[in-house]
């Protein structure tokens, strides 16, 4: 089996203050981007195994109800199949417990249903020596169903008002009263729709038994985390389960757990004793797996004639699904962006038939900014004040919710360097004010931020025979460049050139690492590889000072230099000789470290928790500070005053992300989150068929996602500074943050391009009529 390696190519040198492109903080180009460009990359079920069979799932086609029987019996000789599993032929799991390891129910559990909750949820599958034999006879497949009536979304009557979600409430002051006696009042509705991670790569699998050893080849945000579930789900040791997962083709949250298709895939090559592939077709990824959950929020702001906010009451509700439970946390941007002495956030879920929505890029703080940055802007204009400036004006000094300091906070530097890059000055305030011909223009402003979420990683760096580096790791990179920024972290800690620098990922058999999801997974391994680096150059140094046979020995030096791959006396009164030397001058083949960033006194079991959920995961509020990223939006659109179409001519956003291990791939970042937030201002929306609860724009033609004509020109600034509170090296989150906030900086610029105050996304013309 192929092992998935890395080694840095060549760069521009240079481009880094501290130390050029190879150092952390150089703009080293992406280390796996000539392997995909020029398709030597092999994604995980691109795998070629001997005896490899062919699942197709077959899904429900109601939205409520039971199945009343399954009839398999063509499909059962049709030529090529091998099995057809239904829930009375497929062999029977055990619950698996959640990402939090909550200690499941001793039941069994079916990934194939037989009580149906949404449409699309997987009733069977067929596996046959081919793909197109498990396509053709799944079609063969006869379900009967006893249909129930279904509640469709959160606008279905049935629906009513839904769960309150005690953990969600977050007050302080009497909210309810300041609104009622503050001069200026401000109260609004926002929603947003279901919206769908839509990742160029489908999801799918390869599953392979040897015994009782499970090998899965699989697109995965969190290897360690899948390959728990699996063991419980079949009842094997944990280090009886492999996941491989060398390249991900895009994730957004959506490839972090293990599922119902993976566990059918699995099922099947137990059953049949040979590897089993099953990848899911576009319209299957609307319904395998959930995206982002419908929101509905209502935003009370009540100010002084100033402007200076006295109270914010904040209620919302999020879908979630009939036998599962997803919080989108509405009032997490709520309750920190401003201050105010008074305050009061609730939310409620509410259960409808779908698949269990789940996390889509900044869950939570992305709609939740969608809210209050739209309401305060809708003040803004009450009150006469610029947009900007009450924003300034609102300013909080430190956390309103967790009373703590920030840890860094650049979001006035953000505002100012944003302005500044984009002429906001020149803007004139009254709505409709500014045109070009028949194009309204309009400019608006939102801020967004994002949590420092923090865990523990582990990795190990070799120095080889050769000089060269090795790292390894089970973290991944689904684009956001783990592979270059471990690569730099090791090469800048240890002393040698990037190039000769080997990074291995993807593998469960590595040393753990957490999720890869929360913006989390750059600030881990950095801290690790740095540790493990540092021991391994320790290790290097050591051999060479007191090894009798090295060259250095007569020196009695308390210390060498490494660097460029050379090794010498910080005097240069000694020899100077590259490492490759020096090891084989001492009989050395490898110097290995493990870097471990667990704290000292931690158990076997905390490790395991720690790699396989997300319990010890460090709140970003731990200790005397608050850990947050930044940023700050200023977006101009033109609306065409004939037609009402709505265009985004102009991007400059300002972010705080810390220090930056990469500054090429962090732009690259926050570009693709800016993207990704003009898609949810203006194009994307999950399209219900109310009469059957089903997915109506369930393909890439019809479920509308940005493309190349749709984005301007994006200019992202960093006002970052080095944070030691939230990382080892500095570093804060980069991947989340800059989503959040564009939405509302586009509602934002709309009304002032044509006084038409737009509270449902998407932002379609037919809502400027």
């Amino acid at each position: 089996m192929t092992v998935h390696n890395i080694r840095v190519g060549e760069s521009k040198r240079g481009d880094a203050s501290d130390g050029g492109a190879d150092a952390v903080g150089g703009r080293l180009s992406r280390v796996d981007g000539p392997a995909k460009i020029t398709g030597a990359a092999k994604y995980a079920v691109e795998q070629q195994l001997e005896g490899l069979a062919y699942a197709v799932l077959v899904e429900s086609t109601i939205a409520s109800g039971k199945v009343r029987s399954i009839d398999t019996t063509a499909a059962e000789t049709a030529p090529g199949v091998l099995k057809v599993l239904t829930p009375d032929t497929i062999i029977s799991l055990r619950t698996a417990s959640d990402w939090f390891g909550t200690t499941p129910p001793d039941a069994p559990y079916c990934p194939l249903a037989r009580d149906i909750t949404f449409s699309g949820q997987h009733v069977a599958a067929v596996v046959a020596e081919t793909f197109e034999q498990a396509v053709a006879a799944a079609a063969l497949v006869k379900v009967s169903y006893e249909v129930t009536p279904a509640i469709v979304d959160l606008s279905d009557a049935k629906a009513g008002d839904g769960i309150p979600i005690d953990a969600m409430t977050k007050e302080w002051g009497d909210a309810q009263g300041a609104f009622a006696s503050a001069p200026v009042r401000i109260c609004a509705a926002y929603n947003t729709p279901r919206e769908y991670q839509a990742p160029m790569e489908p999801h799918g699998l390869i599953a392979r038994w040897e015994d009782d050893k499970l090998t899965v080849w699989e697109p995965s945000q969190w290897l360690d985390g899948m390959a728990r579930t699996y063991a419980e789900w079949f009842g094997v040791p944990f280090e009886n389960v492999r996941l491989v997962s060398p390249y991900i083709g895009g994730g957004f949250g959506s490839k972090a757990l293990a599922l119902s298709h993976g566990a059918v895939a699995a099922s099947a090559a137990k059953m049949l004793s040979r590897p089993v592939r099953l990848v899911m077709t576009r319209p299957q990824t609307f319904t395998g797996y959930g995206g982002r959950a419908a929101t509905r929020q209502t935003v009370t702001i009540g100010a002084d004639a100033d402007g200076k906010i006295q109270s914010i009451v904040h209620r919302g509700i999020n879908e979630t699904s009939i036998d599962g439970m997803w919080v989108e946390p509405l009032g997490s941007v709520t309750s920190i962006m401003y201050a105010t002495p008074n305050f009061s956030s609730k939310q409620n879920v509410v259960r409808v038939n779908s698949v269990v929505p789940g996390a889509m890029r900044a869950p939570g703080e992305n709609p939740s900014a969608f809210g209050i940055e739209s309401a305060i802007d809708e003040l803004a204009y009450e009150v006469g004040i610029d947009p900007l400036e009450i924003r300034l004006r609102n300013y909080a000094e430190q956390d309103p919710h967790a009373k703590k300091a920030w840890s860094t906070r650049q979001l006035r530097e953000a505002f100012a360097a944003g302005a500044e890059r984009f002429g906001w000055a020149k803007r004139t305030p009254a709505p409709r004010s500014m045109r070009d011909g028949n194009q309204l223009i309009g400019w608006g402003v939102a801020a967004g931020t994002y949590p420092v979420r923090r865990a523990y990683g582990e990795a190990i760096v070799r120095i080889l025979a050769d000089g060269s580096v090795e790292v390894e790791s089970s973290s991944i990179d689904m684009g956001q460049g783990t592979y270059t920024i471990l690569a730099q972290t090791a090469a800048e800690t240890v002393g040698v050139p990037a190039n000769n620098v080997v990074v291995k990922l993807g593998d469960s058999r590595f040393p753990r690492a957490g999720v890869a999801g929360g913006s989390r997974l750059a600030g881990v391994m950095t801290g690790a590889v740095y540790k493990a680096a540092t021991a391994a150059l320790d290790q290097l140094v050591g051999l060479a000072i007191s090894d009798p046979r090295s060259p250095f020995h007569a020196l009695q030096a308390n210390t060498l230099v490494v660097a460029n791959g050379r090794i010498s006396s910080p005097r240069g009164d000694g020899p100077d000789l590259s490492v490759a030397e020096l090891l084989a001058s001492v009989g050395r083949d490898h110097i290995e470290a493990t870097g471990d960033t667990m704290p000292a006194n931690s158990t076997a079991q905390d490790r395991y928790k720690n790699y396989t959920t997300i319990a010890m995961a460090l709140p970003h509020t731990e200790g005397d500070y608050s850990r947050h990223s930044w940023c700050a939006h200023f977006i101009e659109v033109r609306v065409d005053e004939d037609f009402g179409t709505v265009r985004v001519s102009r991007v400059v956003s300002a972010l705080d992300s810390g220090r930056l291990y990469n500054p090429k791939l962090a732009e690259s970042q926050w570009k693709g989150g800016i993207i990704m937030g003009i898609g949810q201002a203006l194009l994307e929306e999950g399209i219900m068929d109310r009469r059957h609860g089903r997915i109506v724009n369930n393909n890439l033609a019809d479920y509308l996602v940005p493309t190349n004509a749709d984005i301007p020109d994006i200019e992202v600034i960093s006002v970052g500074i080095p944070d030691l509170h939230s990382s080892v090296l500095g570093g804060k989150g980069v991947g989340e943050l800059a989503i959040v906030g564009v939405a509302p900086a586009i509602a934002n610029a709309v009304f002032h391009a044509t006084g038409k105050r737009v509270r449902d996304l998407p932002i379609t013309l037919e809502k400027l009529i």
